[in-house]
């Protein structure tokens, strides 16, 4: 299967590689929301990104599109804007349940398709010593909710409840149901 994916993460692109599908690389310019209901935010920036790839590159091959966000309390928590932010974003999660939540955007022949994927994830409870550590690798700086569970976060993860390449970024799964409705497969 060959997708046009409409983002530059090296996450969705190794996710897809790993159930065979050729991912052509085609990141667009489109400005995230992050305020708001979280489902109308990952939605919305998931069809925002899907339509301006369309409009750039057409949709001959399916244009695949999402967006993470992770919600703490009904908030939604962005990448960190610099490393005071991650330590607050991993003080915030420690010890707590939040979810990661992707809107995956799929356009294909004039067609769109959209849907959600929730995943509940659990942290331990972390020392400040801890997240120091963690803040000090780099890793937090590019992730929504400050870590990234595919690397050294995984440690900072008790349990989760869902799909894991959703917390990744992207549920394959979900593509796929996605890609199977507009007979794409």
């Amino acid at each position: 299967m060959k997708v046009l994916l409409a983002s530059a993460s090296p996450r969705r692109r190794d996710l897809l590689r790993q159930i065979g599908w050729e991912a052509v690389i085609r990141p667009v310019d489109f400005a995230e929301r992050q305020a708001g209901d979280p489902d109308a935010v990952c939605l919305g920036n998931a069809r925002g990104k899907a339509a301006d790839a369309a409009a750039r590159y057409g949709d001959a091959l399916p244009v695949v599109a999402a967006d993470t966000i992770v919600t703490l309390d009904g908030a939604v928590l962005g990448k960190p804007a610099d490393a005071a932010g991650a330590r607050a974003m991993l003080r915030a999660l420690s010890g707590r349940t939040h979810a990661v939540k992707t809107a995956v955007a799929v356009r294909w022949r004039g067609q769109e398709r959209v849907a959600v994927a929730t995943t509940v994830v659990t942290f331990r409870l972390l020392t400040d010593e801890e997240i120091e550590a963690y803040v000090a690798t780099g890793e937090p700086m590019d992730k929504a909710g400050a870590y990234g569970i595919q690397g050294k976060g995984a440690l900072l993860v008790s349990r989760i409840d869902g799909a894991y390449d959703n917390v990744v970024g992207l549920p394959r799964t979900l593509v796929y149901t996605i890609l199977q409705g507009l007979g794409a497969l």
